[in-house]
């Protein structure tokens, strides 16, 4: 079993995130699978999200990797069209969702935008990251430079559909493809625990934690990240 171009690998962003979050995936895993990076800027519910995704998406078997609002969109793409998905990496993201506290929140996150869009990304990072990641400026940079290009109204529009995902719990049995769970060790927004729910939930499903890192886990980790990519590209059978 190897992976080959014939794999069409699409990664699917975070909460203002674009394809810089995956920066190193992308040179990495180049030679694996033809690589393309989903725009999640334009709709404001997850189906349509998810929707969006599939239309823009070449034809065919996908294999899915999403990270934290990514991973949301990733398990509504399996809901919609199962049969397309070849295999499935989730990062830094959980099943469940919002509890109550969480869509106060979102909602209170959207007022702020509102008023002062300019704190967002600042705000975001103080949970995001490793505490020794926000004095790495070259992360901190790169947040900023892709919550500026996202900028305030797409924002809202992903908080929105983040608001509007239902609990993919319930669905995480029918999911029958290789499964790749990752979380940074230090994820203060997504535990360790709500991973090992996906994992437990996935039949065959595999766990990988990534040591002295946040929520962010490609942007903190890059080449752990893209080093479990890697094997498990490699271990999906095209046919």
């Amino acid at each position: 079993m190897s992976a080959n171009k014939s794999i069409n690998l699409i990664l699917l962003p975070g909460l203002l995130n674009d394809g810089r979050l995956w920066a190193h995936q992308l040179s990495a895993l180049a030679p694996l699978a033809e690589i393309q990076v989903a725009d999640l800027t334009h709709a404001d519910t997850m189906p349509q999200l998810a929707a969006s995704v599939l239309a823009n998406a070449p034809p065919g078997p996908l294999a899915l990797a999403g990270l934290s609002m990514g991973g949301y969109v990733a398990l509504e793409i399996v809901r919609q069209a199962p049969p397309r998905v070849l295999a499935l990496a989730l990062f830094d993201t959980s099943a469940r969702a919002d509890t109550p506290q969480a869509r106060g929140d979102r909602y209170a996150a959207i007022a702020q935008a509102e008023r002062d869009f300019s704190s967002v990304a600042p705000a975001l990072m103080q949970k995001q990251l490793h505490p020794d990641h926000l004095a790495d400026a070259g992360i901190v940079e790169t947040i900023a430079q892709m919550a500026q290009a996202i900028g305030k109204d797409a924002y809202i529009r992903q908080q929105r559909a983040i608001l509007s995902r239902i609990d993919s719990r319930p669905s995480l049995k029918e999911i029958a493809c290789p499964t790749l769970v990752l979380c940074g060790r230090e994820d203060g927004i997504t535990p360790i625990a709500m991973h090992q729910e996906l994992r437990d939930g996935i039949s065959g499903a595999r766990l990988a934690i990534v040591e002295h890192c946040g929520h962010l886990s490609a942007l903190e980790q890059p080449q752990a990240v893209s080093d479990a990519m890697q094997g498990w590209l490699q271990a999906i059978e095209v046919s």
